[in-house]
């Protein structure tokens, strides 16, 4: 008896493109550890999370005790539109947290091509679009974590302090739950975006410029206009939604300023973008 002859492999046609498969013995979840290590092996993560939470709280704990200081000292008006959100995270606090984040995650992509790591990552895993996802799935952890801490400490530490003055909020109050929830994302949006700016530009210095550009500096000269075809497109940017929506208790309706739903719509759709923008690039351009 003769044996059955094998399966001849049949090679590609010239100039045919060649899609990698995934090692069926790599699972996701070894991916994402992989990555976890990947991500808490530099130094550098833990002092800049750190710094970070305690430059954050610094700031919430002073600006907290000025105003609770100079509470004597406020007009009856003053006093009449106080709001204690204010003092637990401002304007320079997401500036601050957008900017990090966005850096960051933007690093978990350039830093591994500056390094030449990427080449022994997709020698070991083909399938690009998985190591993109374990990517994104690991920083947007992380950063949800951070952004949900960042978000209820600033909020504890401002209210505890301003409880002084009779004038402090609970975390249940009106219009206090969704600002906490949009402070929380701002975090593990911007890293996402990081995450894309990395992958499209793969070059350090104008990766962390296009990130605070796109991030914080464009939206903060955005003004409302008699145009409403640049409010609609103001309203596009996560930071002028954060800053004219979502950062307020009861945001104020009008055509020329973003809407709840419209603003929540936004922080889901960059992120989402920002992940399959970094998916399909990786996948599309060589190392």
């Amino acid at each position: 008896m003769t044996a059955p002859a094998s399966p001849r492999a049949v090679a590609p046609a010239p100039g045919a493109r060649r899609h990698p498969v995934a090692d069926p013995g790599v699972r996701f979840r070894d991916l994402l550890a992989a990555e976890w290590i990947k991500f808490w092996s530099l130094r550098s993560t833990r002092w800049v999370l750190g710094l970070g939470l305690l430059l954050v709280l610094g700031g919430t704990l002073q600006k907290s005790l000025d105003a609770y200081n100079s509470w004597p000292t406020f007009r009856p008006m003053e006093k009449a539109h106080f709001d204690p959100l204010t003092t637990a995270f401002s304007g320079v606090t997401a500036t601050l947290i957008m900017i990090g984040a966005g850096v960051m995650g933007a690093l978990t992509i350039v830093g591994e091509y500056s390094t030449g790591l990427i080449r022994t990552t997709l020698t070991a895993v083909p399938a690009r679009g998985r190591v993109v996802a374990a990517k994104a799935t690991v920083m947007a952890a992380v950063m949800l974590v951070l952004g949900a801490a960042l978000s209820l400490s600033t909020f504890a530490v401002s209210q505890a302090i301003l409880s002084g003055r009779g004038v402090a909020l609970s975390p249940g109050a009106s219009g206090v739950p969704h600002v906490l929830v949009a402070n929380g994302l701002l975090a593990p949006l911007s890293a996402l975006v990081g995450m894309g700016v990395g992958a499209l530009l793969r070059h350090t210095a104008g990766t962390v410029a296009t990130c605070c550009a796109v991030l914080v500096i464009a939206p903060g000269f955005f003004k409302p206009t008699v145009h409403q075809w640049a409010n609609d497109v103001y309203a596009w940017f996560p930071f002028y939604d954060w800053v004219n929506c979502l950062s307020q208790r009861h945001p104020r309706s009008a055509p020329a300023l973003p809407t709840t739903t419209g603003s929540w719509i936004v922080f889901a759709v960059w992120p989402l973008v920002s992940a399959a923008l970094a998916a399909i690039v990786v996948r599309r351009r060589d190392v």
